[in-house]
């Protein structure tokens, strides 16, 4: 029988004990059958991999390659993923660089099939490093079953402190947030932004997401969550707010918890 992980409580109160049982938890949830037979089959068999063709011709290793970024929805769309794929990153029209959703980008890079002779399949490590990405997301996905809210903020601490760290432009960071369903729901959210603005052309959806987190953080960089107490501090804002949402602050503790963060940032 497969672990399930246990979250016990909603809001911050419950991303606190995740993050202090996480690793028992999911050393656990690793040792269901179901994961470690495909990691077997996938450290086996990766290297002979050496198109995006045969990758994508084996069902049982794109399971894990698209897992590993998120991807899973995208098992029978074969042959968008091919072409992902065999574009690769490095020119302009390239497929992976007109998606909105830039999973697919970091998907195409990481396997290197468009942009080397060499696809990165042959090289030692490989299966390693996207085998640990697979068991990090098989992991968020099953909390996600038991808590929405706590896989979006796995995700994020996942995610935010190295796109924070990088040299790219602050707007680049921006449109990477806005271009990550999970990123762009945090933040939404936490700025109390409704998702319908999506629908606004993408520069003043930038300006808007700007101005917020000017007016929520004093900062409206992406470079300020670097530093782990404004992560916090965004994760305690997304987390009052997404409980606020749900309708389950019947003794107003959730909207007690994001007055005072407010008031903090201010």
């Amino acid at each position: 029988m497969s672990f399930r992980p246990v979250v016990p409580f909603g809001g911050f109160a419950g991303w606190s004990f995740l993050s202090r049982t996480r690793e028992a938890q999911q050393a656990a949830f690793e040792q269901s059958p179901s994961i470690e037979r495909g990691l077997a089959y996938f450290k086996e068999n990766i290297g002979k991999a050496t198109t995006a063709e045969a990758l994508v011709s084996d069902r049982r290793l794109l399971s894990v390659a698209l897992g590993a970024f998120g991807l899973g929805g995208d098992l029978e769309n074969r042959y968008f993923i091919r072409k992902v794929l065999e574009e690769g990153t490095r020119g302009d029209d390239a497929l992976a660089n007109r998606l909105a959703d830039k999973r697919y980008r970091a998907l195409s890079r990481a396997f290197g099939f468009g942009d080397s002779p060499v696809p990165n399949t042959a090289r030692s490590g490989f299966a390693d490093k996207i085998g640990a990405m697979y068991q990090d997301r098989r992991f968020e996905i099953a909390v996600g079953q038991q808590a929405p809210d706590m896989r979006l903020a796995l995700n994020l601490t996942r995610e935010l402190k190295p796109l924070a760290a990088d040299d790219s432009t602050e707007a680049t960071k921006w449109f990477t947030v806005m271009g990550s369903p999970p990123l762009r729901k945090v933040f939404e959210t936490a700025l109390g932004l409704p998702s319908s603005f999506g629908a606004l052309d993408i520069e003043r959806q930038l300006g808007m997401f700007r101005e917020k987190a000017a007016q929520v953080f004093g900062d409206d960089t992406i470079a300020q969550f670097a530093e782990p107490a404004r992560q916090d501090e965004l994760l305690r804002l997304f987390l009052a707010r997404s409980q606020i949402a749900d309708g389950v602050d019947s003794i107003g503790s959730a909207r007690t918890a994001l007055t005072l963060l407010q008031n903090a940032a201010r």
